[in-house]
């Protein structure tokens, strides 16, 4: 689950996205076919979990991307909140 403000750092074309255009944005929206993560990396301090790792990623008629991304979680109440989410496409 997502935090309402939670913003997001896609490659071009998407960019910075926040709230609800999160989910309109076409780009972000678009389904992987295939995903293999590695060099995973967790960091806990408190509430805040910070998550690290590279990814290899399919969809169906593109190359496959390669990226390192970075998600930190807020756990409020019982639930892990995505605050931020950033990819780096390699290559």
């Amino acid at each position: 689950m997502r935090s309402k403000d939670a913003v997001f750092v896609f490659p071009f074309p998407a960019g910075i996205l926040q709230g609800d255009a999160l989910w309109r944005e076409t780009d972000v929206a678009q389904r992987w076919r295939s995903v293999v993560m590695s060099e995973r990396y967790v960091s806990i301090h408190g509430n805040v979990a910070i998550l690290v790792y590279r990814v290899s990623a399919e969809r169906s008629g593109d190359p496959i991307c390669e990226a390192l991304c970075t998600s930190i979680y807020l756990k409020d109440e019982g639930q892990s909140l995505r605050l931020t989410h950033q990819q780096t496409i390699l290559g």
